[in-house]
This record gives C-alpha cells, structure tokens and sequence, in this order.
C-alpha cells in the first residue's frame, strides 16, 4: 500500500503514572508539508500518552479514507492492533481491561481509514520519534497541563 500520510508518534509519563504527555509528527509523503501536535497531562501513564498520540494524529485527518502509516515504538499499541487484541476487547465490551475510553476513541477514527503499523526501537536515532519523544516530554513539563478525565477518576482504580 501507497501512504498517504506517515504519523509517527510517542507518549512520555514521568512516575508513570505521573505528569504525561504525547507528541504527534505528521508528514504528507511526497511533500515537504509537516504538522506537530503535542498536549501534557498532570496525572497519566505513558501508555495512554502513546495511545492518545496514536488517536489525536488520526483525528487531525482531514479527508476520510486515507493510507496511513502509524510508526511509534509503543509494542503495547501496535501489537494491540496488529495481533487484533483490541477487536476481541471490543467484542468482550472490554472487560479487565485498561484505557478502554481510549480503545473505544481509537476504534471510530480507525475504522475511517486505512491504517498500516510500523514499530521501531525508541530512542535509536530515527528522527521523528526523536522528534516525537521531544514534544512529548516538553508537553509533559509544562504549567497548567490538561487532565486526563478518564484516568484520574476511574481509570487509575482498575
């Protein structure tokens, strides 16, 4: 499949859970256009921050249908979706498991797409996750950071 698009993506979480944020690189392939997203949060984990990264570049497309390829050295997402865990989650309305606010998010927005994983080695010199993991952090370090609604009031007691 042709790309379209390549989001790459990272999430960070200091304590972990603790202050968190993502960062989101988008390229348009063929084309020297390049978007940069990135939110903290003052209480999170990183997996939902590698998560959220994942949905948020999704959700900034802005025609239905596109060829995306996803790169984030997150295992726990992409073997969510590629080893299909996620689809049995669903079927079972996720039951035992964790960040389902975010599963469920990430379905919608995947299911509009069509959408190939790549995982790399994180903090190997690629220069989008670099990228990634910089806006990440940075987004994680500043005042007044977002709350992560979910987690903060249910998500951290399962």
């Amino acid at each position: 499949m042709n790309h379209e698009v390549h989001i790459y993506t990272d999430g960070a979480a200091k304590g972990n859970p603790g202050n968190g944020g993502y960062g989101v690189v988008m390229e348009l392939v063929g084309t020297p256009h390049k978007k940069e997203f990135y939110e903290g949060f003052r209480l999170t984990t990183n997996n939902r921050m590698e998560l959220l990264a994942v949905i948020v570049g999704l959700e900034k497309l802005k025609n239905p249908n596109m060829k995306v390829l996803v790169v984030s050295d997150s295992k726990y997402v992409i073997d969510s979706v590629v080893k299909k865990w996620v689809f049995g989650w669903e079927k079972k309305n996720y039951t035992g498991k964790k960040n389902p606010d975010l599963w469920k998010r990430f379905l919608i927005i995947y299911r509009k797409h069509q959408v190939d994983f790549k995982w790399i080695k994180g903090h190997n010199n690629h220069p989008q996750n670099e990228r990634c993991d910089e806006l990440a952090v940075m987004a994680s370090l500043q005042k007044n950071l977002s709350v992560d609604v979910y987690y903060e009031t249910i998500g951290s007691k399962s």
